[in-house]
């Protein structure tokens, strides 16, 4: 079982920044995927990004993105303190949203996909103001 715990939500400015952090607990070396989500009011889940290990025999990691946060979001992860971040730069009203850590043991292949992740955080309130 792995427990996430999301952090680092607020309130900013448009063009402003935030860094997300989702600590993993529980049993951390067996997270393999990592990814965020984000839930407007009033829209479905969204896929925001995601890392994985590369490949089975390696522990570099590949990140991958939607379309609208290239340029402007940066997942990374630190394994030694079993803690991801979601670096957030030029920030938009439309950025307005509660952002989710998930996590899952497998390699997932559809990132995009929220119902292959296993492990969910609590979710953290990003609200970008105009």
């Amino acid at each position: 079982q792995v427990q996430l715990v999301e952090s680092g939500g607020g309130v900013v400015q448009a063009g402003e920044s935030l860094r997300l952090s989702c600590a993993a607990s529980g049993r951390p070396g067996s997270v393999a995927t990592m990814g965020w989500f984000r839930q407007a009011p009033g829209k479905e889940r969204e896929f925001v990004a995601a890392i994985r290990k590369t490949g089975a025999n390696t522990e570099e990691d590949s990140s991958y993105y939607a379309d609208s946060m290239k340029g402007r979001f940066t997942i990374s992860r630190d394994n030694a303190k079993n803690t991801a971040y979601l670096q957030m730069n030029s920030l938009k009203p439309e950025d307005t949203a509660v952002f989710y850590c998930a996590a899952d043991s497998s390699f997932v292949v559809n990132l995009f996909d929220g119902t292959l992740y296993d492990y969910w955080g609590q979710g953290t309130q990003v609200t970008v103001s105009s």
